[in-house]
């Protein structure tokens, strides 16, 4: 008896809405249109590994603007039965509950494990994993304390949010001193997981180095997911059993 084809599942990492120019942006939006079509013609999930917007600090009845007709893709490829996960990056510095309670889309933080079509996928967006680079951890445990958040509601949301932009230009000016190190960072740390458990892929993105490498043993995957950033469109995709790292 033939097997039951299973639906495609979809990874994007590191778009930075809101970071470049308004020709730019415009032209992320439109490829992410024409990505979202392919996903809703063939997939099941959509799960983004962060960085997916350049900042986000939203308040209990405001959300920075600027992204509306990004928020309407998403919530057409919801209305089309598409499973959206959104994963928080190092931008993302806090995801309240509009995203789960106005689009219908799971988030999480951290780490996390996917069990499809007998295959373990674990998946994160990057930031805090593996040794090093101290002072963000500290950084990130911070920002995202809850005493914190609640102190930062307190100001006028536009002086907030102006205020995680900043951060998020910090971030992105933030340059660890050892580069090589931290090139591979993502990659070691998936190289140390290989050794404490069974997994098929590790999927991440973060520090924008595309590509798939094979890891000690040869039954584990690790995948960078790269960045829209420089022009590039990359994604990938599971399907058939397989892991494709492609290009829009």
């Amino acid at each position: 008896m033939k097997k039951e084809e299973m639906p495609a599942i979809y990874f994007i990492s590191d778009i930075h809405l809101g970071l470049q120019d308004d020709k730019s942006e415009q032209l992320k939006l439109d490829n992410l249109e024409r990505l979202f079509a392919i996903i809703k013609a063939e997939g099941r999930s959509l799960y983004m590994l962060g960085d997916i917007v350049d900042y986000w600090m939203e308040f209990r009845h405001v959300i920075p603007k600027g992204f509306t007709r990004f928020f309407c893709l998403l919530s057409d490829l919801v209305r089309h039965n598409i499973e959206v996960v959104y994963v928080a990056g190092n931008h993302d510095f806090y995801l309240g509950r509009y995203f789960d309670d106005e689009l219908g889309i799971k988030t999480m933080y951290g780490m996390n494990e996917l069990l499809y079509d007998g295959r373990t996928f674990i998946f994160a967006h990057g930031d805090g994993l593996g040794e090093g680079d101290h002072g963000y951890k500290l950084f990130a445990r911070f920002i995202r304390n809850r005493f914190n958040l609640a102190l930062l509601s307190g100001f006028h949301p536009d002086l907030a949010i102006g205020i995680m932009k900043m951060f998020s230009k910090l971030s992105r000016k933030h340059k660890p001193g050892d580069l090589v190190f931290e090139t591979d960072r993502l990659l070691n740390f998936a190289e140390s997981l290989a050794a404490e458990k069974d997994f098929d892929y590790f999927l991440c993105g973060h520090n924008h180095v595309k590509g798939i490498r094979e890891l000690s043993g040869g039954r584990c995957r690790y995948v960078n997911l790269g960045t829209w950033i420089d022009g590039s469109l990359p994604y990938g995709v599971f399907k058939d059993g397989f892991f494709q790292l492609k290009e829009l």
